[in-house]
């Protein structure tokens, strides 16, 4: 559930950020993580898979093509989400990876039980 929450923050931090991302509503964002989320489970390995070659070579930034892929399988999905073009939805892959990385360093330390050191 947090893991939804972190993407659907990254779904509209992407759309609040970049004109070309359209998003019709925080109940699409939501859908839109849970889509996103069920692509990466299932065919984003597949991908990786197929794309090692490329992944080595470019060390690991083959990585965003991916996921800019997996964004233009949800829009070609779900009617209320749209990019418009591979670029934008590189973008978005982008800033959802910064977005998620920075949410996700604060929730690791909770569930680990680090305490901050302010």
């Amino acid at each position: 559930m947090l893991r939804i929450a972190i993407n659907t923050i990254a779904v509209l931090a992407a759309y609040y950020l970049l004109n070309g991302v359209h998003v019709d509503g925080v109940g699409y964002a939501i859908i839109v993580a849970v889509v996103i989320s069920l692509l990466n489970v299932i065919v984003r390995p597949l991908l990786i898979l197929l794309t090692i070659p490329a992944t080595v070579l470019s060390l690991g930034l083959f990585l965003f093509v991916i996921n800019a892929c997996i964004i233009l399988i949800a829009d070609w999905i779900i009617d209320g989400f749209s990019v418009d073009g591979f670029w934008w939805a590189l973008l978005f892959s982008l800033i959802a990876t910064i977005v998620k990385s920075a949410l996700n360093a604060f929730t690791k330390d909770e569930k680990r039980g680090y305490e901050s050191k302010d």
